[in-house]
């Protein structure tokens, strides 16, 4: 009876000696429960996201040392383990002069490394290298295909089943790494090329695929799949923790599955959570079925929140934060978050009113703060204000070279800004120091893709949480927190009813329904189509489907907001382009200036969106259309 573990475990990038603990561990944990075969992740002795950290020769040695000690842990032991690493090539280099890497599987049995049938190391070797979204592998790794046009062959001819003996039996196992599972836009899939219509007994993919909404169920329809037609069960085994590429956080959620021979999910690891999943080989297809996990869209992205900002906090060894509050939906939901994960005594909630901050919101964040139970502090900022914007105007501004004086006049428009910079590098950066603490950065996706935030004020923090939701989603989770996190109405009705408003002037008072230029119910949705889709929407895009009568269901907006928002083309072309100026002009600066974006969908700003500041453009048919447009 064939005994396999999903050893589904916690990778920490950048920390082979931590992570082969780990791996020694849960050998010896599946060892005594009588297990044959233990898999691991993709990279589980490096970690993946690393930047250029891959470009240290001593930290290559070095996971290649951790790489023998796991090696020789099998030694006398009936213990058959698969594990992903870096594999090097001292000899030779990759096309950017540096030695030669592999993203690599390895399996060891009795102390020595298993050859595969048909590699010419003994190694299994990454064949599709993605080099989209947050990945970057043909900067760093070498492979197949380049190494089979290296030898003078094809990927074909070095992809075979690896030939395993495992308790007296002989197997053949199809082995791939991650993305050579996802094969659909590529010339090549390993998988076919590994079988060439033989069969395999069964088929493991290890993986280091960060979370995403929404994507285990397409890898269940694709991984099913391949069991269905090879007729062999698949073992995907995939990592949890946190990886970064400096301005991207993701979680990696795990969600390690086993499917049946027909593409069924036989057993799935819980998401984020570390554990050896263990399976009688001979009994999957007895297994009972399992359902898919079946969470609503935003129970998946609370967990993946609180995960992500958890982990991050511990990472950095931050225990406390200062959150600044103005009686808006963005910082309360912060303010929610961060008091579920840190408890309400390790919250400090600073409210920070201007003569143009109405009573409403400074009792919505009083009420905020006494219904969590967080410490709350009050700073009126006026007095600052006032004081920067006389010093500005009454301080000579001097031409040395002509001898003459003048005097700098603050706008309204400055003002704004000054009252933004002054809460968060004043106030919230003072405070935070004082209490031991780092302060967040609250805003939401729209805000961010069209830069309505001030540089150095409320656009500052250590992370931005919340920086890849859109408004309508904020608003979910604000009624999430409140009904299944906190069951009472921790967030008040007041916030969620509010009118969004930053007021920063009599413009946009509350009490007299003004708020944000942002009509988040059509706007959301419109710069969703700027950043998430796979094929990228641009203006033409957009003045197309406006023209044709079909925007909405293009964007996914609700029906008739269009025609309610703008009765005429001139008005709907004026709005497009002020936010397509924003998005593609200052938003992008400010972007490249912002704190770090937890990243939960498909197209998180930062890395995973990655941006050149070269202005906007509109092309040739867009401005054909428009003045089409304008002129009836």
């Amino acid at each position: 009876m064939l005994k396999i573990a999903m050893a589904q475990m916690e990778v920490i990038p950048g920390r082979p000696d931590l992570n082969t603990g780990k791996i020694l561990q849960m050998m010896e944990d599946a060892r005594q429960e009588g297990t044959d075969l233990v898999i691991f992740p993709e990279m589980s002795v490096p970690g993946y996201l690393l930047g250029d950290t891959w470009e240290q020769s001593s930290f290559l040695a070095d996971c290649e040392s951790y790489g023998e000690d796991i090696i020789a842990a099998t030694k006398d032991t009936e213990l058959t383990i698969i594990f992903g690493n870096i594999a090097v090539d001292w000899k030779k280099k990759n096309n950017d002069g540096r030695v030669r890497k592999y993203n690599a599987l390895f399996i060891a049995q009795g102390g020595k490394l298993v050859q595969p049938d048909s590699m010419p190391y003994p190694f299994v070797i990454k064949t599709l290298m993605p080099n989209y979204r947050e990945f970057d592998d043909t900067r760093h790794f070498f492979s197949l295909q380049k190494l089979a046009r290296e030898l003078g062959t094809t990927p074909g001819k070095l992809l075979s089943p690896i030939s395993l003996k495992l308790k007296g039996r002989d197997y053949q196992i199809g082995c791939l790494l991650c993305e050579d599972g996802w094969s659909d836009n590529y010339e090549i899939t390993p998988l076919s090329e590994l079988t060439n219509g033989e069969k395999v007994d069964f088929l493991v993919n290890i993986s280091a695929s960060p979370y995403t909404l929404g994507k285990n169920h397409r890898r269940n329809v694709v991984f099913g799949k391949q069991a269905e037609e090879n007729q062999a069960p698949l073992f995907y085994v995939n990592a949890i923790g946190l990886q970064n590429n400096g301005k991207t956080i993701y979680t990696f959620d795990g969600a390690s599955t086993a499917y049946n021979a027909a593409g069924q999910v036989v057993a799935m690891t819980p998401a984020y959570k570390e554990k050896l999943t263990l399976l009688d080989f001979d009994q999957l297809a007895a297994m009972p079925v399992q359902e898919e996990e079946k969470l609503t869209e935003m129970a998946q992205i609370h967990r993946a929140l609180k995960y992500g900002v958890s982990h991050f906090l511990r990472n950095i060894r931050m225990e406390k934060v200062v959150i600044g509050i103005s009686g808006g939906i963005d910082s309360a939901v912060a303010a929610a978050l961060y008091t579920e994960i840190l408890g309400p005594d390790k919250v400090l909630l600073v409210n920070m009113p201007s003569v143009y901050n109405s009573e409403t919101t400074k009792g919505l964040s009083a009420q905020l703060a006494n219904n969590l139970g967080c410490r709350y502090m009050v700073v009126p900022i006026q007095h600052s204000v006032d004081h920067t914007i006389k010093q500005l105007e009454g301080t000579p501004m001097t031409f040395l070279q002509e001898g003459t004086e003048t005097s700098l006049k603050v706008s309204s428009f400055v003002a704004e800004n000054i009252q933004a910079r002054d809460r968060s590098a004043r106030v919230l950066a003072g405070a935070a120091a004082a209490f031991g603490a780092g302060f967040t950065c609250n805003a939401n996706k729209a805000e961010t893709t069209v830069g309505y935030s001030t540089l150095y004020g409320d656009q500052s923090g250590f992370l931005a949480a919340l920086a890849d939701l859109w408004k309508h989603q904020v608003y979910a989770l604000a009624y999430y927190l409140n009904e299944e996190v906190f069951h009472k109405e921790a967030i008040p009705q007041g916030i969620i009813d509010i009118v969004p408003s930053a007021e920063l002037s009599s413009a946009q008072n509350v009490d007299e329904g003004k708020g944000d230029p942002i009509k988040y119910p059509y706007h959301d949705y419109l710069f969703r189509s700027f950043v998430e889709r796979w094929q990228k929407a641009a203006p033409e895009d957009i003045l197309t489907w406006y023209s044709e009568g079909r925007l909405e269901e293009e964007l996914g907006c609700e029906k008739g907001l269009v025609d309610k928002y703008f009765p005429t083309p001139a008005e709907f072309i004026a709005d497009l382009e002020r936010w397509w100026n924003l998005f593609t002009g200052m938003a992008v600066a400010k972007r490249i200036q912002a704190p770090p974006i937890l990243a939960v969908s498909r197209r998180a700003y930062g890395f995973d969106h990655r941006e050149a500041q070269n202005g906007p453009y509109y092309t040739r048919k867009y401005r054909e259309l428009k003045a089409r447009l304008l002129s009836l």
